[in-house]
Formats: C-alpha cells, sequence, structure tokens
C-alpha cells in the first residue's frame, strides 16, 4: 500500500455503507495505520445517498479531508454515476455491486464488479448483507485492511442482533475477493 489511500463507500440510504466505512476504518486503525473518516448522508431515512469517506495512511494525516479519490467503492448506479468523476489522476480502483452497478467505460481507472447482493441474497437470503459481502471483498482486493482486524472491528460495530449474519457475510466476502483476485492473476 502507498503512504496515503482515499477511499470513498458510496450508495443508498439503508445499503448499510455507513457500517460498512465505520468498520473499515476501525479495522485500519487496528492494523496500526492512522486514519480519518467522515460520514454523509441526505435527509431522507431511505434511499438519499450515503456516504462514508476514509483515508488510510502508514504516517500521521496531515489533511484530513478528501481530495480526490483512490478507491471507490460503489453500492449504486447513482452513486458511482456522482462520485466516478472525483476519481484519482492515476490508479485509481472502482470496486462496485455488479447487480445494482453497470460501469461506464473508464480510462483512467481499473474497475472490479464484486456481486455482493447478488450472493446475499443467494447465499446468505439477506439482502442487507451485501455490505459486508462488499467490505470483505473490497479488503481483498485492496489490501488496505488484514481479514482478523476486519473481524474484530466488525465484532465491536456491529449490533448484536446482527452480528451472527454479518460475520457470515465477511467469510463470503472474503471468498469472493480471493476468487476475483486469483482470476485476475491467471490473466496476466
Amino acid at each position: 500500500m502507498s503512504k496515503v489511500k482515499q477511499v470513498r463507500l458510496i450508495g443508498f440510504g439503508g445499503q448499510g455503507v455507513v457500517l460498512a466505512g465505520t468498520i473499515l476504518a476501525h479495522s485500519a486503525i487496528k492494523d496500526g495505520r492512522w486514519v480519518a473518516g467522515s460520514s454523509a448522508y441526505g435527509a431522507q431515512a431511505r434511499g438519499g445517498t450515503a456516504r462514508y469517506d476514509v483515508i488510510v495512511a502508514e504516517d500521521q494525516i496531515k489533511f484530513p479531508h478528501m481530495i480526490s479519490t483512490d478507491i471507490l467503492i460503489a453500492f449504486s448506479q447513482k452513486a458511482y454515476q456522482e462520485s466516478i468523476g472525483q476519481l484519482s489522476e492515476e490508479n485509481a480502483l472502482v470496486i462496485y455491486d455488479d447487480l445494482l452497478v453497470k460501469p461506464e467505460t473508464l480510462t483512467k481507472a481499473i474497475q472490479i464488479g464484486v456481486p455482493a447482493t447478488d450472493r446475499a441474497i443467494k447465499d446468505l437470503n439477506n439482502k442487507q448483507a451485501a455490505n459486508m459481502v462488499m467490505l470483505a471483498a473490497s479488503a481483498v482486493l485492496t489490501g488496505l485492511t488484514s481479514q482478523t482486524s476486519l473481524k474484530k472491528a466488525l465484532e465491536e460495530n456491529s449490533a448484536e442482533r446482527f452480528l451472527a449474519i454479518n460475520q457470515k457475510a465477511l467469510a463470503l466476502g472474503q471468498k469472493i475477493g480471493v476468487n476475483i483476485q486469483n482470476h485476475m492473476n491467471r490473466k496476466e
């Protein structure tokens, strides 16, 4: 990982974007990294845009606000559309839910589709678990945080009644991320 990564998780209210961002931030702290995070969401309880920005660094963070997006994790089409114009000029990575987002052709970014919602529905019978599937897959694909720290951060930030399903979703997301990574490595 380079010294600083600016990460934006974005979707619509009700998808668990803020929880996923919070867990990512706490997980990176557990890995000994410096972290700055902020969230924003529309006035609507569900359906408005929800965003969590995380800056992860090896050293102290001098400016704790996003300048551009190095890693975009998009949970919905509208969120994807709103955010692709803010990608870093080089080496940007876009990870998107391949059931809910139809990506544009981008010349300045690598884009990876993750079947988060599809697999949460099919494997876990729980659409709401897609956020944790996406989070774990993204952690594998980016190296932002370890799976061990991710599991600990989940335990500390998940409501007790959702902990078991969220743990299953993390395990599923990790497996999906490893499969995608292995497939990409074979192509190279």
